[in-house]
């Protein structure tokens, strides 16, 4: 049988028949008569058996036929039956995604630069008032989208203030678009890039303030934006086994206690991505060489997922988005605690790898580790040195 299905066209047509009426048998069974439910029964019965024995191409185009019948007469025609079929294939393909992404990988997007360079967040480039500057065009342009660059030019059709900027319209952890009004037109932005916290992203960007005034033909927003990396989120590992230090995790903001989340405006629904440094039962500190001592143990290049954290030249001072190890020991939680934190059983302590620029465990401490929802996994977009399995090692 199963060669044949490979090898004839009749085997397998005569298979997806059989298969689709006793679908329909399944989904018809309480409104259809004793009778209609034997015929049908009888009739895919015997197909099954013409296929079991092999039987030749005229016996089983006969029990087809038979089928084929024994349906037509009996089974109930359903309105728009190919329309049906086909958002019954989407509802099964939209539960195998969320399925997918509740328990295996779900998408997520870095916001920020916290962790450069290892991940990079969105960044914008304001372009307003840089006359020699050219949009790029043909084969650099394809290249550059592809390293996730992107460029939004609005230019003022009329004269007039800027009367209000509207948050995104975002779908998932997509934004579909952003319009704001000026001069009494509005003005839509289509597939915007993500510009952060709606809608003081685009107003920090770009240097949009409501009440602006702009002449016709003035440049509005002009910006080159970077996509920040998109990545899937590994749910499925920490089933197994508790997280590692050294890890890239992500984790609910929530988890973060009230009281050290409202002194920097961390909001409750987010999440939040840094690499896990401190466990539960440990003691932390930071040292003044810039390296961590955990239990009295300094950590260094030697250590799992810290090579490139300690990399950095100790003669240089550190730096935004380049590796300079965990800086500075006297930051909020730290501060007044020269024999460092002790940090709760069953609760983490996580920093960005980009600490100049980290709001981190340095300023509200540590959270449950059942706030972690997975770790770091795959980088899927853009197309960059940072794409693929490798980049957090």
């Amino acid at each position: 049988m199963t060669l044949r299905w490979f090898f004839s066209k009749t085997v397998r047509q005569a298979s997806a028949m059989g298969k689709h009426v006793e679908k329909l048998i399944n989904h018809q069974r309480d409104i259809l008569s004793p009778k209609a439910l034997e015929t049908l029964r009888t009739a895919t019965s015997d197909l099954r058996r013409a296929l079991a024995e092999n039987v030749d191409k005229a016996a089983l185009e006969k029990q087809m036929e038979k089928v084929e019948t024994a349906a037509n007469t009996w089974l109930k025609p359903y309105p728009n039956a190919s329309a049906r079929e086909n958002v019954e294939v989407l509802l099964v393909a939209l539960a195998v995604a969320m399925a997918i992404r509740t328990f295996f990988l779900q998408p997520f997007k870095i916001p920020t630069g916290s962790m450069q360079p290892t991940l990079f967040g969105v960044k914008a480039d304001n372009l307003v008032g840089d006359l020699g500057f050219k949009f790029p065009t043909g084969w650099e342009r394809v290249r550059q989208w592809f390293e996730g660059i992107s460029y939004v030019h609005v230019v003022a059709k009329t004269e007039g203030d800027l009367e209000r900027i509207d948050p995104p319209l975002r779908l998932l952890i997509f934004d579909i678009k952003q319009s704001f009004v000026l001069g009494g037109q509005t003005y839509t932005i289509w597939f915007p890039p993500d510009f952060g916290a709606p809608p003081e992203g685009l107003r920090s960007r770009a240097g949009l303030q409501p009440g602006q005034h702009f002449r016709q033909g003035q440049d509005v927003v002009k910006l080159k934006v970077s996509a920040g990396d998109h990545l899937f989120v590994d749910r499925l590992t920490y089933n197994f086994r508790p997280p590692e230090r050294g890890e890239i995790i992500v984790f609910e903001t929530k988890g973060i206690p009230e009281e050290n989340r409202n002194p920097w405006n961390i909001p409750g629904d987010q999440f939040y991505i840094k690499r896990l440094v401190g466990l539960g039962g440990e003691t932390i500190q930071i040292g003044t060489d810039r390296h961590l001592i955990v239990n009295g143990k300094r950590l260094d290049a030697s250590v799992s997922h810290f090579e490139k954290i300690y990399s950095f030249n100790p003669k240089e001072p550190p730096e935004k988005d380049r590796y300079s190890g965990h800086v500075d020991g006297s930051t909020p939680y730290f501060q007044g605690k020269p024999d460092g934190v002790h940090i709760p059983n069953g609760w983490l302590m996580v920093m960005g790898d980009n600490t100049m620029n980290s709001l981190d465990s340095r300023y509200w401490g540590p959270f449950p580790a059942d706030a972690v929802i997975g770790k770091s996994f795959f980088v899927y977009w853009p197309i960059t040195d940072r794409f693929g399995l490798g980049y957090h090692r």
